[in-house]
């Protein structure tokens, strides 16, 4: 389990990267989710497939990372909580890097709560609960 969850973050925190680069694979999205899945943050909760809907919300929240100044994003820590033999939670702790002409180099430290499922030996998202990221780039000026 902890190899394949390893390798999932590891082509997540990859994605992330090319995203930002506007080398954005709908392909790739379809790989690190579920069908379908589920999200919790202090704005609710919601459900949602692995679809075209996914692929265009997923484009248009990296395009909002380029136009806020987002750089980079990178996984700092990982730690997994077991659930059974095919689920876990994976506790990913991030490190978004922001540069702008207005403001200095700015790096937030935040973490997500991922649901993760394992089938034939394959890792996969189906779910996720974060925090308040509006306001954490509020706070830090970054919006």
């Amino acid at each position: 389990m902890d190899e394949a969850v390893r390798e999932l973050f590891e082509r997540y925190q990859n994605f992330f990267k090319r995203s930002l680069a506007a080398d954005f694979d709908k392909e790739e999205v379809a790989k690190l989710y579920a069908s379908e899945f589920i999200a919790a943050s202090p704005a609710g909760v919601m459900a949602g497939k692995n679809d075209e809907t996914l692929v265009q919300a997923m484009a248009q929240g990296y395009e909002h990372y380029r136009e806020i100044g987002t750089q980079e994003m990178r996984i700092r820590g990982l730690r997994l909580s077991p659930i059974d033999d095919l689920h876990c939670v994976a506790h990913v702790s991030w490190t978004a890097t922001y540069v702008r002409g207005d403001l200095p180099e700015t790096a937030i430290d935040f973490d997500v709560h991922y649901l993760v499922q394992i089938l034939n030996g394959s890792a996969k998202v189906f779910g996720w609960v974060s925090g308040d990221e509006q306001a954490l780039l509020k706070q830090h000026g970054i919006i």
